[in-house]
């Protein structure tokens, strides 16, 4: 494979030359692979963000700490039944919808979204938000479980409603750890995106396959060879910014 049917066109026959490959992959990178690598990196990116901020509306419902009548508050009256009732069922609710996002696989849910709305960068997009949505809500709605009481207590027998305790308690606390997992799915998005572009997004994806049902491993190497590149990419800025989240928390 790697020392005839891989070897690069212009090569056929001929003596190994790096500068002909050179040449060679610079102009197949020009032709498609830029762009390719370009909207699967956006598509990665554009899905984990969605994800992220959609994860944080769930998780607030998810956490057994928040999703109470009376969250954070250490003494008061006993809640109505009735009201304990709707939040236990906000709770087992919320969940069961993060298990339903996370076990459907993005390849599924990607053709589904391919019929309702087309050929284009969306689905692979939504596919990969609504995944890591539910991974992302289970996830931080631990963090929020696992927060220290004492301060949210302290806001809470202050007089702070369920609102500002989750916009200037909970989320300035669970903030550094939401971030980690954040990078921490990006990783992932990558190497996703570059699969899900194989439904007919123009994307690595795309042309790997295109390049395997023309026969031309030359260029299916190529294309695979780039896809690894830019996960090792996506892998390096992630464990940099966890890093620095780390530090900074």
């Amino acid at each position: 494979f790697f020392t005839e049917e891989a070897r690069p066109k212009p090569l056929r026959d001929k003596p190994w030359d790096w500068g002909v490959v050179t040449s060679w992959a610079g102009e197949e990178m020009r032709i498609n692979g830029w762009e390719a690598a370009g909207l699967t990196l956006a598509v990665s990116v554009l899905a984990i963000v969605l994800a992220w901020l959609a994860s944080g509306w769930f998780a607030l419902p998810a956490a057994r700490t928040f999703a109470t009548p009376e969250p954070f508050l250490p003494t008061g009256r006993e809640p109505s039944a009735l009201r304990s009732f709707a939040w236990r069922a906000l709770l087992a609710v919320t969940r069961f919808v993060l298990v339903l996002m996370r076990s459907l696989p993005e390849y599924v849910l990607a053709f589904l979204l391919l019929t309702i709305v087309g050929v284009n960068a969306w689905p692979a997009v939504l596919a990969l938000m609504i995944h890591n949505t539910g991974i992302l809500g289970r996830l931080n709605a631990e963090v929020i479980e696992n927060l220290p009481a004492r301060t949210l207590e302290a806001k809470r027998a202050a007089g702070a409603d369920r609102g500002q305790i989750a916009l200037f308690g909970v989320m300035p606390a669970a903030l550094p750890r939401f971030l980690m997992y954040f990078f921490y799915r990006w990783e992932t998005c990558v190497r996703e995106a570059t699969v899900l572009s194989m439904i007919g997004i123009a994307g690595l994806g795309y042309w790997i396959t295109d390049a395997d049902a023309r026969g031309q491993e030359d260029r299916l190497l190529l294309y695979i060879l780039v896809s690894s590149a830019l996960v090792l990419f996506g892998d390096f800025i992630s464990a940099i910014a966890r890093r620095i989240v780390r530090s900074a928390s």
